[in-house]
Parts: structure tokens; C-alpha cells; sequence
């Protein structure tokens, strides 16, 4: 996967925020999982994925249904953005 930029989390989190609660963990680590494997096919081809995009976190979250963006204070936003941040780290570590 691409590194992660700001626009990357808030995609991420706006295609959680579209799925039910429960979905959530599942989803978000079938997007990790997808956002890796297009960062090795352009890394291979030197082109975009046709389905997955560029690598970027973004790129397959934006290929989601996604919710509009509530302010940060919306606690079910807040909580999305949260499971994004823990998974990062969790891959960091």
C-alpha cells in the first residue's frame, strides 16, 4: 500500500461509515488488503490496477459506497476514523 495521507483516512473512514457497524472491521481490512495488492500490480506494470486503482487507500475506498463527510465530532465518524488509525498502527508495528 501506498503511504497514507490525511485524504486516504478520511476516504477510508467515510466508506466504514456507509456500512453497518458490524461490517466494519471486515470491510476496512479487505480495503488494506486490496490497497496492497494494486500497489503491487502498479509496482509490476507501472500502471493502475483497472478495479483497485493506484495502491492508495484512497483509490479503493473511493470505489465504496461512501457517506458524506459529518464534522469530527459525529461519534460514529469519530469511531470509523479511530478503527482506520488502530489498523495503521497495528500494520506499523
Amino acid at each position: 500500500m501506498r503511504p497514507v495521507l490525511h485524504g486516504d483516512l478520511t476516504m477510508a473512514g467515510l466508506a466504514l461509515l456507509a456500512a453497518p457497524p458490524e461490517a466494519r472491521p471486515m470491510l476496512l481490512a479487505r480495503m488494506l488488503e486490496e490497497a496492497d495488492r494494486a500497489d503491487s500490480y502498479r509496482k509490476t506494470t507501472g500502471r493502475a490496477h483497472p478495479h483497485l486503482g493506484c495502491g492508495s487507500l484512497m483509490s479503493v475506498a473511493m470505489s465504496r459506497p461512501r457517506m458524506a463527510e459529518p464534522y469530527l465530532d459525529d461519534p460514529d465518524y469519530a469511531a470509523c476514523l479511530g478503527l482506520v488509525l488502530q489498523a495503521l498502527v497495528a500494520r506499523a508495528r
